[in-house]
């Protein structure tokens, strides 16, 4: 077992693919557009979809483009509105109502920019938090994920931004060499970096992301523009 540097665990290897994606840009209010590769924060989500406890928080800090960048132009069914919150809350007080949707009625066809035939390698690490417990040592976190990673175990199907698009995962040994990325470089504009909660709510965080040679380092959270 590897052991861990500066207060975090070793940085692991987490080779993922998959048919479709769909990165949503935020700044797309109507049609779902794709950023070009995929973000931090999705990354995160397939890591925690795989293993994850209060315990410890995920830290991605590379993701490597494994298969050309291509593109694919979907139109396909959409609900335009979702069930009212104070509708909600109004039945849970009355315990009855009425909180269906119909579909029929509220079907609207869109366009999606979705990316196809998609490969990536998430360079990640985690930390533990404050509510770590004094059972809840590096080794056996550690231990946890590799066995679960290299089972093909998880607490649901990871997804590439939509939940329709499932992700195929395999763990990298820490023996097996690295797998290598495209060779291309981009500007890939700014990117979202991912989100953080407080007291004020949820806040968004951005950062220039650039693709050197079919690597994109991700920065820090701190040092994420909002």
């Amino acid at each position: 077992m590897a052991t861990t540097t500066n207060g975090t665990s070793r940085t692991f290897r987490l080779k993922v693919w998959g048919n479709n994606a769909c990165f949503t840009r935020p700044e797309m209010k109507v049609e779902r557009v794709s950023y070009d590769v995929m973000t931090p924060s999705a990354a995160r989500g397939i890591l925690e979809a795989i293993f994850w406890k209060p315990a410890i928080r995920w830290v991605v800090t590379q993701i490597d483009v494994l298969k050309p960048i291509q593109w694919e132009s979907v139109r396909r069914n959409e609900v335009g509105s979702v069930v009212s919150a104070s509708n909600v809350k109004t039945a849970m007080k009355r315990g009855a109502g009425n909180l269906g949707l119909y579909v029929e009625e509220e079907r609207q066809q869109r366009a999606g920019l979705f990316l196809r035939n998609v490969a990536y390698t998430i360079h990640a690490h985690f930390v533990r938090t404050e509510r770590a417990g004094p059972d809840d040592t590096w080794a056996k976190l550690m231990a946890m994920f590799e066995r679960r990673a290299a089972k093909g175990q998880c607490f649901h199907r990871p997804y590439f931004g939509c939940r329709e698009f499932a992700a195929h995962f395999a763990l990298i040994l820490e023996n097996e060499p690295p797998l290598e990325p495209i060779s291309e470089s981009r500007n890939l504009g700014y990117m979202l970096l991912d989100k953080t909660y407080g007291p004020d709510g949820v806040k968004p965080h951005f950062f220039p992301a650039e693709m050197v040679e079919g690597r994109i380092t991700v920065p820090p959270i701190e040092e994420g523009l909002r």
